[in-house]
Order: structure tokens, then sequence, then C-alpha cells
């Protein structure tokens, strides 16, 4: 049984486990759901939690200066001339783009689990293994006490994508200024490059015990305004997600000078002024609801991942010494050897979708998605994403992945995303924060209409 747990334990073996009294799982797993010992080659470490950063860091100093671990060399690297050699470690999607884009090259590095949430935040964790329950659908969050992982022990794939979607990392986030790039068509060097300010709001995410219903169901809401290049520039959206309802988005058209209310703008709608490389629910992995898709909890497999990669936080660094025309630069990403879960969601028969089937990689100890793939019409392999998860320490050791790269396999193009790559200013975590553009008010078509038209 215990090497199955480390190598690749089933769904219906975790549902068994969650059987067995909580008492006992609590000494095997972490308040997160985390198998707290090493595996048996000792690829994978034991569960270490939270580690300081070196003495003299505070926001706006570049983090990845200040990680004890900064100096380390990779253990090997991967690319097409040895791929067979470590397929088994790789997801298919992984796979092919080391075949696929000139130059790929994943470096692996000693592993490190020093993901850690506040105690507050495993508290709650303990107490939903009685108190979090999915609504009538299965697929929206009835209830849990937040913050904290909704389904530390989950029993199938919905439980699990939701403790990535309902992740915590505080009360709110901020870009000052953030860069999504999209690499240039075929036989073009013209890059998209969008700098746009941006901040999200979490009502459930501040210190204590919250329930969606204390929050009126907000899950998250978001503010976005472009500010270059010209043709997109002052084009600006909020945005309300919510527990138990479609979202509310407002979008503002400067060339309109309107506000109009987009009730299509979820699920595979193209994000706007992106040539349709961007959908919606790709960012940040996957955003948005769940519900066009059967999800199912394939099991934990020992994988490469990108883990502790402090390269893609480095916002002095050019962009375009990162973003290169052949993928995000080998150097700014880290890999380690890590347990996840295999997530699979099927697109529903009576659905629609571009695509028919994802698969995502959860990372054990923090639930965040390493990985991910989509599955066209055919049913054929066609974009691969990554994130780029740190420790926060400003959010008690919680690991957060808000960059990510996406690359079509069909056309070779790739988006790059919630980065600040040449922007002078890192992105900002709030444990707790006291500003009117952090208030539930502040997400409202009246409030873009004012703020869009200064």
């Amino acid at each position: 049984m215990k090497k199955q747990r480390i190598e690749f334990v089933s769904a219906i073996a975790a549902a068994v486990c969650c059987v067995i009294g909580t008492a006992a799982m609590a000494e095997d797993l972490t308040p997160e759901g985390g198998d707290r010992a090493a595996s048996k080659d000792g690829a994978v470490p034991a569960y270490a939690g939270k580690q300081s950063p070196e003495a003299g860091w505070e926001w706006g100093k570049v983090r990845g200066d200040f990680w004890k671990h900064k100096s380390e060399k990779p253990l090997y690297s991967i690319d097409a001339s040895n791929i067979d050699k470590y397929a088994d470690k790789l997801t298919p999607g992984q796979i092919q783009l080391i075949k696929q884009k000139k130059g790929y090259r994943m470096d692996v590095y000693p592993s490190h689990r020093e993901c850690q949430v506040p105690d507050v935040v495993a508290q709650n964790s303990k107490a939903n293994l009685t108190a979090a329950k999915l609504d009538s659908t299965g697929e929206q969050l009835q209830t849990a006490v937040l913050p904290g992982v909704a389904f530390p022990q989950p029993k199938n794939g919905a439980e699990a994508i939701l403790n990535y979607i309902y992740r915590y990392h505080g009360e709110g986030f901020e870009w000052p200024k953030m860069i999504t790039t999209i690499s240039p068509r075929p036989g073009s060097n013209e890059w998209i490059d969008v700098v746009s300010p941006q901040h999200a709001y979490l009502p459930w995410g501040k210190p204590g015990k919250t329930t969606p219903q204390d929050v009126d169901q907000l899950s998250t809401a978001a503010f976005f305004k472009m500010e270059s290049p010209p043709a997109l520039a002052g084009q600006a959206f909020v945005q309300r997600q919510y527990f138990n309802k479609a979202s509310e988005t407002f979008y503002y058209f400067p060339g309109q000078r309107r506000v109009r209310r987009m009730p299509a703008y979820t699920h595979d709608a193209p994000v706007i002024g992106m040539e349709n490389q961007y959908l919606i629910d790709e960012a940040n992995m996957f955003y948005g609801t769940i519900d066009r898709f059967n999800w199912k909890l394939v099991g934990k497999k020992e994988l490469l991942v990108p883990y502790n990669a402090f390269g893609m936080y480095k916002f002095k660094t050019n962009l375009h010494d990162v973003a290169t025309p052949d993928g995000v630069a080998s150097a700014n990403r880290r890999y380690e050897t890590h347990r996840v879960w295999v997530v699979e969601a099927t697109l529903k028969p009576s659905a629609r979708h571009v695509a028919s089937k994802k698969v995502f990689y959860l990372d054990e100890d923090s639930w965040l998605a390493l990985v991910g793939e989509d599955y066209d019409a055919q049913g054929k392999l066609w974009k691969v994403r990554e994130s780029y998860p740190i420790p926060v320490w400003e959010l008690g050791g919680t690991c957060d992945n808000l960059p990510f790269a996406m690359y079509d396999l069909s056309n070779g193009r790739y988006v790059m995303d919630q980065t600040t790559f040449g922007q002078g200013k890192d992105i900002r975590w709030y444990e707790q924060i006291n500003d009117p553009r952090f208030k539930t008010d502040f997400f409202t078509a009246e409030t873009l209409r004012a703020v869009s038209e200064r």
C-alpha cells in the first residue's frame, strides 16, 4: 500500500483512506493533504514546511536573491537527445514540447517541499474534513471554512480542481503592471506585448473563518486595464466570480466610450485582442466554473514539474530575454521531482467547448496546477500549460503560481502571462488589505466607467 501511495495511488484507494479515522491520517498527511514522507528513492524529500527568506528581504526586492537555495546547480538536464531516459517522469505534453520546440530544455534541480500555509489556514483545512460540501450539482462549493483547503482528502476530480481554484493566496493581490505576451505568427517577428495594471480581491481570504455565505457567494473580483499596445490601450474590465452562479463581466471599449455587459465572456470565449490564442478559462491554468466537464481523480504520481521557479519573478529582467522565439528561456524555469494528483476533465456530451479533454497535474502540498494539457475535438494533444510556483513569504510561506506559459502545439505559438518582466515592480500579495480598490463595491460597471474615462 505504501509503495502505491507514493508512486500512483488510485482515486478509489484515496477514498478508502478517507473512511479511516482522520486522526490516523493526520500523522501521515499535512493539514493540506500531502504525504509527509519522502519517496522510497528520496527524489521527493520529506515535507519540510516554511523556510524563511534570507535576512533583508522585503517587497520590492528580487525574491530569488533571498532564497536560501539560490546557488544550487542542476542535477541534470533533459532535452531531445535524452528524453527517452526520463519519459516516465514527464507528462505527454512535456514530452511533446521537448520534441517539438527547438532547443527546449528542462533543467532539473534538487527538490524542496517548503509550501506551508499560515496556522489559521491549516486549522480551517482540518475542519474541512467534515465541514466542506459540494452542492447538488457536484460542481460548486456549497460550504467550507475559508481560507483553507476545502477537500484535503478529495474523493473525486471536482473536489481536487476546486482545491486549486479556491486555494489560499491572501485577501488580494496585484500586478502594478502585468505583462501578457504572445509569440509571433509563423514567418513574422511581431509579438503582442500587453502591459496592464491588474488586481484581484478575495473577500474570503482574510485571516479567520469565513464561508461562501458570509461573503454573499463572491469568490473573486478582478480589475484589468490595458495601457499598451496602442490598439488595445484604454480597454478595461471588471469581473466578479461567484461560488454558486455564473460570473459577471463588464467591459469598457474606449472607441465606443461605453461599458458593455459581457455575459458570454466565460469558458472558451477568446480573450479580446489576443488573436484567438488565449481563452478565458485558460488564464492561470484554469479559470472560472467547471460545469462543462466531467472531472475524474485518476491518482497520484511522481513527476518532474515546475517548482521554486524564482526566475519567473525577476521584474527587472528584460521581457524578451525570457520570452524568446522558441519558448520561455530555460534559465528562468526550474524543475523538481514532486508528487502530483492527476485530474482528467472530459467534455460532457451535452456541453460545448473547443477542448474535448483537459488534464491537470496538481501539487500534493499546495494544490497548485503545475502542468496542464488540452486535447482538441479530435482527441489530439493540442495545448500544454505550465505554471511557476514559489513560496510567498508575505503569506506565511504559502505557495502560489501566478506566472504561467501556454504552448499551442498545432501552430507553434505560445502565451506567457501574469509576469512583470521589465516593469520594475514585483507582484504583490496581501494577507490583509485596507484599500478602497480591494472592496466589493469597487468592482462595478460604474467604477469601471469612471476609472476608464479619466
